[in-house]
């Protein structure tokens, strides 16, 4: 039967190969390596590499099985053939349990040194008694999803794992230790700031996180969004050709769709009807996620385009959100909802740089939204929108006179604490089913 003999090259140098491995390589003529990134490869010359199909592979999930079948080929035309694997073969080395697993060949696995050998040397822990479990830092959101700690990160090998890893964690710790090139004489351990994980760190193929406790279960459905977006982003004719620009109209469409479902939740509560209830709150949970995919969207352009990541989002709107809300995070005192919006507007303005805060009104805004915006920024000044006194609409003649008539009912709806556009919405929508009404009994519309 034909045969492989798979070696572990082990965590650095050819120095740290054991005897067993480099009596197989001596032994078996026609040879392969996983990869040449290794400090180790040298020690098994005259060998092929699968190097290539990691570069022409659209995921990992490709790369594995067309190893095991290049190698299953090799070894029915050669009788055994040798494959060398960084570490120890038995240690986060996929390809090998599909070649174990696969019945066209005798598979024979020679230990080796792993890295993690080295990894409990440089912490000075016992991972029996502490209860160390091992992740693949790829699939960081499912391999740790509900876990506490302690972990040892593996195949941390590019600033997209880390921002994945910082992603995933909903409550991280104050910082993580990293281990790099473990056995090398430019080997590092070093505690980073959890903040600065994907800033600071450059990562390699040899790269290592230890994270001894964890605050809270990672968000694992996020990161698993976060990699399907890429995905989609990767392999799909339609959202590849797609831009922040050409986003903008599915960003507003969604927006509204999803306006329109709290619009139903808020009268399927009003009128208590439990079934009625429940679709609304399924259609809502439904928009939202049509929503945050727009997100997660615009946030991978930024990280193509090298600005900006999801985790980047993420963690501007909480700093900002902090910042904003000094009476919850500092000692200011408010006393209701209107100093809220008072101090709001006021550090806006002046995190903004902003003269007037006016100034950051977009005047592309629908009119009555326009509206509102305006006189509640003015609000915040202390400066009041003067309410009508009696309408008279048939009186009104020009477009100045309608135009602050429509602002002096902004007002009004402001003070009550109403949403105009709401409100305009919900007169509309009633008087769309009166007209329905009367269409489908025959009487007058």
């Amino acid at each position: 039967m034909a045969g492989v003999t798979v070696v572990g090259l082990g965590p650095a140098g050819p120095d740290l190969l054991t005897t067993a491995t480099t009596a197989a390589v001596a032994a078996i003529p026609v040879r392969f390596l996983r990869t040449r990134r290794h400090p180790a490869a040298s020690a098994v010359p005259a060998a092929e590499s699968f190097d290539e199909e990691y570069e022409r592979a659209a995921s990992l999930d490709h790369v594995y099985p067309r190893i095991v079948e290049r190698l299953v080929a090799a070894a029915e035309e050669h009788g055994r053939v040798l494959y060398a694997v960084p570490g120890s073969a038995r240690v986060a080395e996929h390809s090998v349990e599909l070649l174990v697993a696969d019945p066209r060949v005798e598979v024979e696995v020679v230990p080796a040194l792993s890295f993690l050998d080295l990894v409990w040397d440089r912490l000075g822990v016992d991972p029996l008694a502490g209860g160390v479990r091992l992740v693949d830092g790829r699939r960081f959101a499912v391999e740790a999803a509900g876990e506490r700690g302690p972990l040892v990160v593996a195949q941390c090998d590019s600033p997209a794992v880390l921002s994945e890893v910082k992603l995933a964690v909903a409550s991280p710790p104050a910082s993580v230790v990293v281990l790099q090139r473990l056995g090398l004489a430019d080997e590092m351990v070093t505690e980073v700031a959890w903040d600065d994980l994907d800033r600071s760190v450059v990562p390699d193929h040899l790269t290592s996180l230890w994270m001894p406790e964890l605050a809270s279960p990672v968000g694992a459905e996020l990161v698993r969004f976060a990699e399907l977006v890429r995905t989609l982003r990767a392999r799909c004719p339609w959202d590849r050709e797609q831009t922040h620009a050409s986003l903008t109209r599915h960003l507003l469409e969604e927006t509204y769709e999803l306006l329109e479902a709290i619009e139903v939740l808020d009268d399927a509560l009003g009128a208590g009807e439990d079934d009625a209830v429940d679709a609304a709150y399924e259609h809502l949970e439904e928009e939202l996620g049509d929503v945050l995919f727009q997100v997660f969207f615009h946030a991978t352009l930024g990280a193509e385009a090298g600005r900006f990541d999801v985790a980047d989002v993420a963690r501007g709107i909480h700093d900002k959100l902090v910042h904003r809300h000094p009476h919850v995070f500092a000692d200011t005192e408010v006393t209701g909802a209107d100093d809220v919006m008072r101090n709001w507007e006021r550090l806006k303005q002046d995190e903004k740089g902003r003269a007037s805060v006016m100034d950051g009104v977009p005047a592309n805004l629908p009119s009555l939204l326009y509206a509102f915006k305006v006189q509640r920024k003015a609000e915040a000044l202390g400066v009041e929108a003067e309410a009508p006194g009696t309408l008279r609409l048939s009186e009104l003649s020009t477009p100045a006179e309608l135009g602050q008539a429509l602002f002096a009912t902004v007002a009004v709806a402001r003070r009550l604490r109403l949403d105009p556009e709401a409100a305009l919405r919900a007169a509309a929508a009633s008087f769309r089913d009166d007209v329905a009404a009367r269409e489908g009994g025959g009487g007058p519309a």
